[in-house]
């Protein structure tokens, strides 16, 4: 984020000479269309922001194989259906 605020900085708003809001609008808006959609950034594997936000909501949508879960595995098997797990105190009479 402070790469992106630093480089319209540099190359945007110290530059520009807007006539109105209207016209501010639209030359900020052209300017971080072609940011996110036309260069490509180190951070990102030489990828536009565009491009990058593809491939997350790609891989995203992708199920995962149930191999690759770092979760881990359950010890113990769930009750049967039917058995009832509530457990009941047990008072001293």
């Amino acid at each position: 984020m402070e790469s992106f605020n630093g480089r319209m900085r540099d190359e945007l708003l110290n530059e520009t000479m807007f006539r109105n809001l209207a016209h501010a609008r639209i030359v900020i808006a052209t300017w971080a269309a072609d940011y996110n959609t036309e260069r490509p950034h180190s951070a990102l594997d030489y990828q536009t922001p565009a491009d990058y936000a593809r491939s997350l909501t790609t891989a995203i949508a992708r199920p995962a194989a149930r191999d690759d879960s770092s979760a881990r595995r359950a010890i113990a098997q769930p009750a049967p259906i039917g058995v009832n797990t509530n457990r009941v105190p047990v008072t001293a009479g």
